[in-house]
């Protein structure tokens, strides 16, 4: 496949044998049976790789059908207004709003206006941009939008957790308790133990449309799910 044919198009169920090895791309498959072809990720080790999804490359098509999915988690817990972490995030957030038939969203960001304040703001890391040094800010506008209101807080992808800690601890200066996370992919299990530290509460409140584990090269030199990982 060429770079710009993923993420294009989800496939009825059956259509790639998922027979547990993989080599140019991974296959996802969403709760219905429906599959999505991920690109493979190689780490920095070169025994060990991620599926990797990037949403807002992704044709509208698999954007409407990853919200939709989504919003159907979401929608039993009667959000009130969906937050969404920069940058991929924003892309989801927008749309799972409308799917859940918000007028609006409120977007987080990592560019800080004149008006920002800086107590309301936090360091941000990101594993797609490892060196780039970030602090995630909202709008002191937005406030009002938040607080006392049911909040979903959404990224396109769950990796590493620093992002999703980011936000929820930007919220948390702001007296503001999402009462779910949602994201398009979990990857991996890395996120766990960070979200875990964060609170005891939001490993129960965290859902996602499909999950992939931690990839690691066999002694054919094929993708297949780390031992040690789920793709539960």
């Amino acid at each position: 496949m060429a770079p710009h044919d993923f993420w294009q198009e989800i496939h009825p169920p059956g259509s790639f044998v998922d027979a547990g090895e993989f080599t140019s791309f991974y296959v996802a498959a969403l709760e219905d049976g429906r599959q999505l072809r991920l690109p493979i990720r190689v780490l920095d080790d070169g025994d060990h790789a991620l599926a990797s999804l990037i949403v807002n490359q992704a044709s509208f098509d698999v954007l409407d059908a990853l919200a939709e999915s989504l919003a159907e988690k979401i929608r039993p817990m009667n959000v009130d207004i969906v937050a969404g972490l920069p940058t991929l995030g924003l892309t989801l957030a927008a749309a799972l709003a409308q799917k859940l038939g918000h007028g609006r969203y409120i977007p987080l960001g990592t560019s800080r206006k004149f008006w920002y304040r800086d107590e309301l703001s936090v360091a941000l890391s990101s594993i797609t941009t490892p060196t780039q040094q970030k602090r995630l800010y909202i709008d002191p506008r937005m406030l009002p939008l938040l607080e006392g209101r049911r909040v979903a807080l959404i990224d396109d992808v769950i990796s590493s957790g620093a992002s999703i800690v980011a936000g929820l601890d930007l919220l948390a200066a702001c007296g503001i308790e999402p009462v779910v996370i949602g994201a398009a992919m979990l990857q991996s299990e890395r996120w766990r133990e960070r979200l875990a530290a964060a609170g005891p509460q939001w490993m129960a409140r965290t859902v996602g449309v499909f999950a992939t584990p931690m990839l690691e090269r066999n002694a054919a030199g094929r993708w297949q799910a780390q031992r040690s990982s789920s793709r539960t």
